[in-house]
């Protein structure tokens, strides 16, 4: 493993190469429209002949939006203080960037509201179309590989109603090489095979196979000669997901990390002649890491599934491990130079997708335009409006699940209620209407029943342990990379350094400021529940309900979780 100041000493270095082209100067709405140009944004001093844009976590967003990134984000053993475990004026200082600047809005939530007014939205496939397009025209096609690191297929109102073709359509249209995957098998396993067999791009996941014959279900690397060079790369696909996701629903497949079958999946690829071996991940940043250390011959490893911005590369040994964000806010351009077939030399940038200051590529507008349209009334339908920055993003609490919770209570006549820890789901800033679409964004999924029954002290703390050893087991290969599960109606202390089963104290019901007694029963709603089956009203329905009743959502902050070991 590699120590902590080898871990330090390599990421500021790698973020060096970052810093030249960075964008710091602080500027108004109006500056900024004028000063953060479309050429600022693509500024790169190229090297080598070969070019690797990798894009992930896009969960279907097809047009631009707010997506704060998180205030909380902890790192446990021997990752604690390291990055991604870095907020807000730690990570600014880290990655030598200047607080109040448009890198600082984009990669870290501190100032956020300020900074949302200055600087606007980001994303939209038509924006990040034009940098794809401009990197293409500039090293040649011939030079470039696309990837995507899955979690593309879901997150929104028209993937959902479209089963992802929506998507599926948009990275035909950007010419993706490769992708592999996560939310995209909660589509079942019937629809993710009609998508594969007749997209245009190679679909990877060397983990993933059938549970009769233990053979490979997805094709596991695929071969490309890209600037002269030979370059393998191999899919790993969200290594939990029959346990983060329903079972019920991929029935046949097994999943698991399957570091050994890594390792021999690299040995082949050299052994046919590979130049350069990517390893395009959904294992999630702190998996990524220590599989790169016990992986040998991995020359690139793209992460994903956290939702990690990084606007430097980590190294870990001699592998270059890169993450690229989430909802289409970033591109990331990795440039290597390739020499006697291995890499000699890198140059990395994470190209920020600034709405305004790109031109939209007029094909992927108009095909844009064209799919959300058989739903543009019910996408634009205002539900109500918000006085309060509504996020989903962080360890604990997020504004937006706050909403869900309280929705939930009042909705379903619950005392208590879950939201889980998902990642996907834009950013309203104050003063903006609540469309559906905004709320889709947070609850479209294919399993969105939100259920109303009882549950005894003892099992909820139970849920609160099995979660927290989710995120905060100390060994990066036990953790499935969420957040905490969101608790309305109830507060409790969490002390993130101990083990398992051990983590939870002083559950506390709000409404009576009593404690959760471990032997009574209480009456709980949640959804997104993993258990086939699983009855009651469409989660978005509960909180359109929940939000016409109060036509404006104020959200005071939430102390209910106490966080220690941190």
């Amino acid at each position: 493993m590699i120590s902590r100041r080898e871990f330090l000493q390599a990421s500021a270095a790698a973020c060096a190469l970052y810093a030249g082209t960075s964008l710091h100067a602080p500027l108004g709405r109006v500056a900024a429209q004028q000063r953060l140009s479309q050429s600022d944004i693509l500024k790169f001093d190229p090297l080598g002949s070969l070019t690797i844009l990798h894009v992930t976590d896009i969960h279907a967003q097809l047009v631009p939006l707010y997506f704060r990134e998180p205030s909380i984000n902890l790192g446990v053993g021997e990752v604690k203080g390291l990055p991604p475990h870095l907020t807000e004026a730690e990570f600014l200082a880290h990655f030598k960037l200047a607080a109040g600047t448009a890198d600082a809005y984009a990669l870290t939530s501190a100032d956020y509201i300020a900074l949302a007014k200055n600087y606007g939205k980001m994303g939209g496939m038509d924006r990040v179309a034009t940098l794809i397009k401009a990197i293409r025209a500039e090293r040649g096609e011939k030079n470039v590989l696309l990837l995507d690191g899955g979690d593309t297929w879901q997150g929104s109102w028209t993937s959902l109603q479209t089963k992802g073709q929506d998507m599926v359509d948009v990275q035909s249209a950007l010419k993706i090489d490769a992708m592999t995957s996560h939310w995209e098998f909660t589509y079942g396993e019937e629809r993710v095979k009609e998508i594969v067999e007749k997209a245009p791009f190679a679909f990877l996941a060397q983990n993933v196979r059938d549970n009769e014959w233990k053979e490979e279900v997805f094709k596991p690397r695929a071969m490309y000669e890209r600037g002269g060079a030979k370059i393998a790369v191999i899919g790993q696909a969200f290594p939990r997901t029959p346990i983060s996701n329903p079972a019920w629903m991929i029935p046949k497949w097994e999943f698991g990390l399957r570091e050994e079958e890594m390792q021999e999946q690299v040995n082949a690829a050299r052994a046919e002649g590979a130049d350069v071996v990517v390893v395009l991940s959904h294992n999630g940043f702190d998996v990524d890491r220590k599989m790169a250390g016990r992986v040998k011959g991995i020359d690139v490893l793209l992460t994903a599934h956290t939702h990690d911005a990084m606007p430097g590369v980590i190294q870990v040994g001699q592998t270059i491990v890169i993450a690229s964000g989430s909802h289409g806010k970033f591109l990331s351009r990795l440039d290597l130079d390739v020499k006697d077939k291995k890499v000699a030399g890198f140059r990395y940038k994470l190209m920020p997708v600034f709405s305004d200051a790109i031109a939209p590529d007029a094909e992927m507008a108009a095909l844009v335009d064209k799919i959300r349209a058989p739903y543009a009334k019910e996408l634009a339908r205002e539900l109500g409006r918000t006085d309060s920055l509504l996020y989903r993003r962080g360890n604990f609490n997020g504004t937006f699940d706050d909403l869900i919770c309280a929705a939930m209570l009042q909705e379903r006549d619950a005392e208590i209620s879950l939201s889980p820890g998902f990642r996907w789901g834009g950013t309203l800033t104050p003063g903006e209407a609540i469309t559906f679409e905004a709320l889709a964004n947070a609850t479209a999924m294919t399993y969105p029943a939100c259920y109303r029954n009882e549950m005894t002290g003892a099992q909820l703390k139970a849920i609160l342990e099995d979660v927290a050893d989710n995120i905060f087991h100390p060994d990066p290969y036990f953790q499935g990379g969420g957040d905490m599960v969101r608790v309305g109606g109830m507060g409790y202390a969490i002390d993130v350094s101990k083990p398992v089963n051990s983590r939870i104290s002083n559950m506390t019901e709000l409404k009576t400021g009593k404690p959760i007694d471990a032997n009574r029963k209480y009456v709980v709603a949640g959804w997104a529940a993993v258990g086939k089956g699983t009855e009651g009203p469409p989660i978005w329905s509960v909180v359109e309900k929940y939000i016409a009743s109060k036509k404006v959502i104020s959200l005071q902050p939430n102390t209910s979780v106490q966080v220690s070991g941190a």
